[in-house]
């Protein structure tokens, strides 16, 4: 008699509903954890591997207004401001440790890519003792 009364509380509650989810949980957690494991051990070999200690050589198109250097030969420096026509780059700052007008020149070209005789008809100095 109790077990029948126990039978009609658990229809009462839906126990054809309530009793499969434990069930169903366990099955999705074993076959989700199967799956992770199988999916974590196996070799990843890939063609393109990250490399952080490689510089990327960039190319700036831009075109040079004006450079503007000032030579400081009592700290032995050349700072150097370029004014551009970028629109993301508009100014370009350098400092060198050189003080040679001709070699200011010869490390600018070689900074921006573009020949010598370019930086010679654009170049103003400013000369600090």
């Amino acid at each position: 008699m109790t077990s029948r009364r126990f039978l009609q509380l658990l229809h009462s509650l839906g126990w054809e509903f309530w009793l499969p989810l434990p069930l169903i949980a366990l099955l999705f957690w074993i076959v989700g954890h199967f799956m992770a494991v199988q999916v974590l051990n196996r070799p990843y070999d890939s063609i393109n591997k990250l490399q952080a200690d490689v510089q990327l050589d960039t190319k700036l198109s831009m075109t040079v207004l004006t450079i503007n250097a000032e030579i400081d030969r009592s700290r032995g420096v050349t700072h150097v401001s370029i004014q551009a026509t970028n629109a993301t780059l508009k100014t370009l700052q350098y400092k060198f440790p050189i003080t040679q007008a001709d070699q200011v020149e010869v490390a600018i070209a070689q900074e921006l890519e573009i020949p010598v005789e370019h930086i010679r008809k654009l170049i103003s100095y400013r000369i600090q003792d």
